[in-house]
């Protein structure tokens, strides 16, 4: 009888481990205008379809939702920010306010809009990364000291995550953008995702860490 016990335990014992349940994706959505919506590329070429397969190559699951309209304002995004962020969303990335600054829209305007959609969605308990945008000269340096300081305004009065400039190494380089001038091409949605990705992993670890 010890005998057929000691073999029990020594066979249980060689049995592998039970895996642990693998969390579930981390579900976001990118709130944006045309920059995020791909124009001028083919849809597995977007800023979100192209972040996805790099977080993805780095082990890090997450389902993504390109929510990219054209042509979008800041205003635009907050009108329909309740139908583009369905309920069981975890974060949002906030690409807007590039067709706010080319028009070139009150920065008050656009400030009460990006404040309004932050503050929507802080309150259903979703996560918020606010991309930054830097308007044109063209509308003189007043104009662009209250416009640029929307974004690290609202990140700090919000305490929610900023990448400053979305087209960050990419803005103004003929090769990286698409004949218009303003849309980056393949290449150049490759260099803002290499650039804005620490910046996402890290805000996708607050998430992880908020949900334990």
């Amino acid at each position: 009888m010890i005998v057929l016990t000691m073999a029990l335990a020594a066979a249980q014992a060689a049995l592998p481990a039970a895996a642990a349940p693998a969390s579930p994706p981390i579900k976001i959505v990118v709130l944006g205008d045309s920059l995020s919506a791909g124009l001028g590329l083919s849809a597995h070429d977007s800023f979100p379809a192209k972040l996805q397969k790099a977080l993805k190559d780095k082990g890090i699951d997450i389902d993504m939702i390109n929510a990219g309209v054209s042509g979008d304002t800041s205003s635009g995004g907050r009108d329909r920010l309740d139908w583009s962020v369905p309920e069981g969303t975890d974060g949002v990335i906030v690409e807007l306010g590039a067709n706010d600054a080319l028009r070139g829209t009150n920065p008050s305007v656009t400030r009460a809009a990006l404040s309004d959609i932050v503050s929507r969605l802080k309150g259903r308990g979703i996560a918020v990364l606010l991309c930054g945008m830097l308007a044109p000269p063209n509308y003189g340096s007043d104009y662009a000291a209250r416009f640029n300081s929307i974004y690290p305004d609202l990140a700090k009065s919000f305490g929610i995550a900023l990448y400053p400039f979305f087209l960050d190494g990419v803005a103004a380089d003929a090769k990286l953008n698409q004949a218009d001038g303003i849309h980056p091409t393949a290449g150049g949605v490759d260099i803002i995702v290499a650039r804005i990705m620490p910046t996402v992993q890290a805000f996708l670890g607050s998430i992880r860490g908020q949900s334990r």
